[in-house]
């Protein structure tokens, strides 16, 4: 049973990522000595072959240019001068290839006279064949002088060059599987932190995050990538928390009014007349039509958060958007006795976005202006650039939000002490939220008047850079 166990654990070794990277390693570095191995073997022929042909064509020219008698006197002597080193083979033979002088008696199978090198193995009557080049030229007089260089120098590079390799081929896999495990293993161990720390985010721990360590790599940035991605998630859960008491809180009490109304009405003294009835009936729809309202903004807002978003995209006129909010709400702002007023400059500006969406969001921001800003104020949308980005002002002369309120605007059910007496739902500023974070936008909320947050509020949305003509 033991036995089984260390087979198991060493089984699971072999296994591991930290081995397979090691191993990828020594084999990538093995493939390098066989390519360098191979590129020194060519070069090394390629070079001796050359310097053989150099040699040969030299000593040839040489030769040639001596007079008949003297070049036979330097082929039979040559054992005693330098040529003997430079030249393996020398000898002058007849046009029909019998010898005259040198040590080569016998014309070389396959040799030509025309000027040109040949490879041709010579086979002695004792040891082992070997190769020679050969170079033929006649001479002035009518004779053939044939000249050999032996390859014997190449063959010993060679097999010197196969020990080297061979010897050093043991060590330098073994370093390279140890650098590959050890450099996997350093990998690796931050893998394995990473690993940890979602077990921990799986077991619930959803305030841990990805180990993010000071190199610029690619791990790093996985990892940063991951924690705003659960950044996103824990506020996402957060909500989904207090969602069910924001429900509860903002739809029990016009249901508890509609309750309540009618169970008056059941439970009265006497029975009501037909009108003291429709007006029962009347604030009933009225609350019951809260409810439908913010019900409905929640399903708008989750099916803009769960958008995959930018498949209708298309190029926004700025202006013409703006124009058509002006057209809708321009007789609601005339009917509450505000002045509305729309800017635009004179050259296009333009968006990529969802002309439907972008709509609500104004129609939002409009809306909140004028339900804030009491009669005889004035609400003003504009359009312009700052710097290469676009954005769009909404500015009332309401009530302004207060500074330490403007975050807190923009979740859901928010409604501030000094707005609980006008009717809403505290999601509009949600859903506009939303619909900007779809487009990459920013939204800021400034004083009207610097310095002046009770004397009216500046949305201002900014757009990414986008191509404005």
């Amino acid at each position: 049973m033991l036995k089984k166990l260390l087979q198991s654990d060493r089984l699971a070794l072999f296994r591991t990522a930290r081995f397979k990277l090691g191993l990828a390693f020594a084999l990538a570095m093995l493939g390098t000595i066989v390519v360098q191995f191979s590129l020194t073997y060519t070069q090394m022929t390629s070079f001796e072959f050359r310097r053989s042909g150099q040699v040969l064509n030299g000593e040839m020219k040489l030769l040639l240019a001596m007079t008949p008698e003297h070049l036979e006197y330097v082929i039979r002597e040559r054992a005693t001068d330098d040529l003997r080193l430079v030249v393996n083979e020398a000898g002058i033979f007849t046009a029909s290839h019998q010898p005259i002088a040198g040590e080569l008696r016998t014309w070389p199978d396959g040799l030509v006279a025309d000027g040109k090198l040949h490879n041709i193995v010579m086979e002695p009557e004792e040891g082992s064949p070997y190769t020679l080049r050969f170079l033929a030229a006649r001479t002035p007089d009518g004779h053939i002088l044939v000249l050999g260089r032996s390859l014997h120098v190449l063959d010993e590079q060679k097999l010197m060059l196969r020990h080297a390799s061979l010897v050093t081929l043991v060590p330098i896999v073994f370093f390279a599987l140890l650098a590959g495990t050890w450099l996997s293993h350093r990998a690796l161990t931050r893998v394995k932190e990473m690993h940890e720390a979602v077990d921990l985010i799986m077991q619930g721990d959803i305030h841990e995050r990805l180990p993010a360590g000071t190199q610029q790599d690619e791990l790093q940035r996985l990892a940063g990538s991951v924690n705003r991605m659960l950044d996103r998630l824990e506020q996402l859960m957060r909500d989904m928390r207090s969602v069910g008491d924001d429900i509860a809180h903002d739809l029990r009490t016009p249901l508890a009014r509609v309750r309540v109304g009618l169970e008056r009405a059941l439970s009265g003294p006497q029975a009501l007349s037909a009108e003291d009835l429709r007006a029962v009936i009347e604030r009933a729809i009225g609350n019951l039509d809260q409810c439908f309202s913010i019900i409905t903004a929640l399903l708008r807002l989750t099916e803009i958060d769960n958008s995959k978003g930018r498949a209708a995209f298309a190029k926004i006129d700025l202006a013409a958007l703006v124009y058509d909010i002006v057209d809708l709400y321009e007789p609601i702002a005339e009917s509450e006795g505000i002045e509305f007023l729309g800017l635009c400059p004179e050259r296009k500006i333009s968006v990529n976005g969802d002309r439907d969406l972008l709509i609500e969001m104004l129609g939002n921001l409009v809306d909140n202006a004028i339900k804030f800003t009491p009669a005889g104020g004035r609400v003003r949308i504009s359009v312009s650039m700052t710097g290469h980005h676009p954005f769009i002002a909404v500015e009332d002369t309401g009530i302004g939000i207060q500074p330490d309120e403007r975050q807190a605007v923009l979740s859901r059910f928010y409604r501030s002490d000094k707005s609980r007496h006008i009717p809403g739902s505290g999601l509009g500023l949600s859903l506009v939220a939303s619909i900007l974070r779809l487009h990459n936008a920013e939204l800021k909320i400034l004083d009207a008047q610097p310095g002046c947050p009770e004397k009216g509020v500046c949305f201002l949305v900014i757009f990414p850079v986008s191509d404005s003509v």
